[in-house]
């Protein structure tokens, strides 16, 4: 995920290479696990990603064990992630202006280019034994940078690949090629570190992304959907913050994500500290650890992409069991225990992240879409700066099964705040009920709470939970 030079440059269209008109807004879903994978465009994008993205693994395994290994600090591995998320924190937002102003497979033929050079840049300096902890960190922040851009643009750009109707099915099937190669990355960069060393990781990540420029390049303009452009005009960043905070069905996904991100999601950290302190293994286990997760990811995003639906009361139930799960796995007390459990923490994270990512896109304008999309990753991966060193300086402190405690704590915490947030603003009541043959929990609308038109915020969220 990275900025680019321009060394790629999209064809000059043909002239009759007018985008197609998205006529799938109120058609019905195509039903299939793979559905999505018919539309030729789609499959060419799917395909670069799952190798771009095996690389992305093993440069991020790579970097982790590399800068452990230079300090011993799970503080050090901490800032290095914070480096990274930081740019998205501090500019994100004008990331998504980007997007919704231009061509979204232009910004994308940068953005993967650029990732590609930090990759080789950090090769040549490892395969050269001139590394040192401050290369990293630079790596890291300039990855970040790309970021800022990339990755509104590549969730953007779903949707013109495949229409409003396949969108929750692409969506999911992102996530799961991500997983995929969450498990094939780390097996791989395992063994290359071991054998070979962290050089060779960062040299392959390099080189996978001519996989999806090669994609991009390859695919018929004439089949995206249309998507119209936002011309540059002042206060488009107040707009869009003014759009979220107007739909209660966007901002309190965003707000659960960010807790969640900023607080439960800091695995370099809590697996490098189990895997070096508590385990006293090396890159392998490390690796293991992150193939368990991605397993468990993977069956996370299959079974998102047969459902046909993203319910807000689906996101808030995975947030609090993510979080207990996270609970148990810090107390686990031996290491196949510890390890069994990071499948399971894997899947719901990822139901996680896919609920709140579809519910978010299919709630937004179009016109929005970048805008709204940059703002749900800068609180989802932007939050990483200042949770990453304060996870890190704790576990460092304290231990890694205090700070993976501590973790899963906060995003209970915020699932059930967030949950009766969502409940309050829907016009929804918690009802318990414990006879036998009743649904024991469930929310209800509250006395009162009658309709007040079909386009008000109360139903919409009400229908979405």
């Amino acid at each position: 995920m990275s900025t680019g030079s321009g060394a790629h440059s999209a064809p000059a269209p043909n002239p009759d290479d007018t985008p197609a008109p998205d006529t799938g807004a109120d058609a019905p879903a195509r039903t299939g696990m793979f559905s999505s994978l018919r539309i030729r465009n789609y499959r060419l994008f799917a395909t670069g990603q799952v190798v771009s993205n095996t690389g992305t693994w093993m440069q991020r395994i790579a970097q982790d064990w590399l800068v452990l290994s230079l300090t011993g600090s799970s503080g050090a591995v901490g800032i290095t992630t914070a480096l990274q998320f930081l740019p998205m924190l501090l500019f994100g937002l004008y990331g998504g202006v980007l997007t919704d102003r231009f061509a979204k497979r232009r910004l994308l033929l940068c953005t993967q280019s650029a990732m590609g050079l930090t990759g080789l840049a950090l090769a040549g300096l490892t395969l050269s034994g001139q590394v040192q902890v401050w290369h990293v960190y630079a790596g890291a922040f300039l990855l970040g940078l790309v970021t800022v851009v990339d990755n509104p643009a590549r969730q953007a750009f779903v949707s013109e690949m495949v229409g409003r109707r396949d969108l929750r099915n692409a969506v999911s099937l992102n996530s799961a090629n991500f997983q995929s190669a969450r498990l094939i990355g780390p097996a791989v960069a395992g063994v290359l570190i071991t054998a070979l060393g962290s050089g060779w990781a960062f040299l392959f990540n390099g080189l996978s992304f001519l996989a999806p420029i090669t994609g991009l390049l390859m695919m018929r303009t004439a089949e995206l959907h249309k998507a119209d452009r936002v011309p540059r005009s002042k206060g488009q960043l107040r707009e869009g913050l003014a759009y979220v905070r107007d739909h209660p069905e966007l901002i309190w996904p965003i707000v659960l994500v960010g807790f969640i991100g900023t607080f439960g999601f800091n695995f370099p950290i809590w697996l490098t500290a189990f895997t070096y302190k508590v385990f006293h293994a090396g890159a392998g286990t490390y690796a293991l650890f992150n193939g368990l997760m991605a397993a468990g990811s993977l069956i996370g995003a299959l079974l998102a992409a047969r459902r046909s639906g993203s319910r807000l009361r689906m996101l808030v139930g995975a947030a609090l069991v993510f979080g207990l799960l996270e609970c148990v796995a810090a107390l686990a007390p031996g290491f196949w225990v510890f390890a069994a459990l990071l499948a399971p923490i894997g899947l719901v994270g990822l139901t996680i992240n896919v609920t709140a990512n579809s519910s978010v896109q299919m709630a937004t304008d179009p016109a929005m879409r970048g805008r709204v999309l940059s703002l749900f990753m800068m609180v989802f991966m932007g939050g990483t700066p200042l949770g990453a060193p304060l996870v890190g300086w704790v576990t460092d402190a304290y231990g890694p099964r205090f700070g993976f405690l501590a973790g899963g704590v906060v995003s209970m915490a915020a699932a059930a705040l967030v949950g009766l947030a969502l409940a309050r603003s829907g016009g929804l009541r918690l009802k318990i009920d414990l006879r036998r043959g009743h649904q024991h929990v469930a929310f209800v609308p509250r006395m009162g709470a009658a309709g007040v038109g079909d386009e008000a915020p109360e139903q919409k969220l009400a229908a979405a939970a």
